[in-house]
């Protein structure tokens, strides 16, 4: 089976999304798909497509224009072109819009089979303005296959388009062999200026307003003054939302100096070595899919304290492998950090061992691919 999988993002490009894009291509290619992916890129010159063999994959960065108009129109060309030499089968879309919608588009021109893939807040983004509602449901109704990263993201898409709509659940996963329980690297610690004393607080990915972003400062100031702690940002925050730590800053400047960014970490390892040094890992999110920092963290035995956002619950049971503060009282993260690191070493040990089992025991790279191949059969049957 020849697939064109299309992505807004791939790596080594930051963010969940693309992750997981990579992660999904190259698992396909190792069943034994051929697979191209078709990715967007800042990087190039506006149309021009740099095409170059990845692992399992064949990938095509194509440079982005000043808009999506022209950018997906450029697209279906280089899709034209990219069929005529390779005769696709399928056509994936990793995220609803504009990736979903553009397979869904040649797809239905071409006369191929079509998947797309509700990845976290693409179905909230498209369901209330500025978004698209029409073209959110007709991309879901016109794709021969709908994949969603959770069970509570698949309720939403069928509110939209009945409770009979079938969507297959296509959760994340961790490399358990990278993502281990493992020792704090003192010099790790020294190289970024954390003191001796100071409780570590962590949250890993890319920080900015949907992930919990307007709380975690002011948590932070709130745990310091109880003890000594800094704010671990294990990624990057994103630049357009520096704005509101600007604002923190002026505020409250010796708080906002212990928030510590290491940027963005392209080895997965070394996201691991810095999960390693937190004494908690935080996932405050206000809305959210199926974080792969969350399930990473867990992978570590990280003691983890997330929202109720999105899928959170379907990975998190509070008081068992995790605490659990609801997405409605996060204005109240700063007093639930101090619970929890009060509570007695032993339950918090217990909880993180078994964050660990439980990501062993459903989020593991077998279960993606037997996952992914339950989705392409049900496609060919159809």
């Amino acid at each position: 089976m020849n697939l064109l999988m299309i992505c807004e993002r791939f790596p080594p490009e930051v963010g969940g999304l693309a992750r997981s894009g990579g992660r999904i291509a190259n698992t396909l290619g190792r069943l034994g798909y051929n697979v191209h992916v078709l990715a967007w890129s800042r990087q190039l010159p506006p149309g021009v497509v740099k095409t170059k063999q990845e692992d399992n994959v064949t990938l095509h960065r194509m440079g982005r224009f000043s808009n999506w108009d022209l950018t997906l129109q450029h697209s279906l060309n280089v899709m034209d072109w990219l069929h005529a030499e390779n005769q696709f089968d399928v056509t994936w879309g990793h995220y609803l819009q504009p990736a979903g919608f553009l397979a869904v588009m040649f797809a239905r021109r071409a006369n191929l089979k079509s998947i797309v893939s509700a990845r976290g807040n693409d179905v909230d983004q498209l369901m209330f303005p500025p978004g698209d509602f029409a073209r959110l449901k007709w991309t879901l109704e016109g794709a021969t296959a709908v994949t969603s990263v959770s069970a509570e993201l698949a309720a939403k898409i069928q509110l939209i388009s009945g409770e009979d709509f079938k969507v297959s659940i296509l959760p994340n996963v961790v490399d358990l062999e990278t993502f281990s329980p493992g020792n704090p690297d003192v010099q790790l610690r020294r190289k970024l200026e954390i003191q001796e004393d100071e409780l570590i607080l962590g949250f890993s990915g890319e920080l900015r307003h949907k992930k919990g972003l307007p709380f975690l400062p002011a948590a932070l100031a709130q745990v310091r003054r109880w003890r000594p702690a800094c704010l671990l940002v294990i990624g990057e925050i994103r630049a357009r939302e520096q704005s509101a730590l600007s604002a923190f800053a002026a505020e409250d400047e010796e708080t906002a100096k212990r928030i510590i960014s290491t940027g963005h970490l392209e080895l997965p390892a070394d996201v691991a070595t810095h999960l390693h040094l937190c004494d908690l890992i935080l996932q405050p999110s206000v809305w959210d899919g199926m974080p792969n920092s969350l399930l990473e963290a867990m992978a570590c035995e990280n003691l983890v304290l997330a929202s109720d956002a999105g899928g959170i619950p379907e990975v998190l049971t509070h008081g068992k492998n995790g605490v659990i503060l609801s997405k409605n009282h996060l204005n109240h993260l700063g007093a639930a950090i101090q619970e929890t690191l009060e509570l007695p070493e032993a339950e918090r040990n217990k909880m993180q061992n078994a964050a660990r089992k439980s990501i062993q025991k459903n989020f593991t790279a077998n279960h993606e691919e037997k996952a992914l191949e339950m989705v392409i059969r049900s496609i060919s049957q159809n």
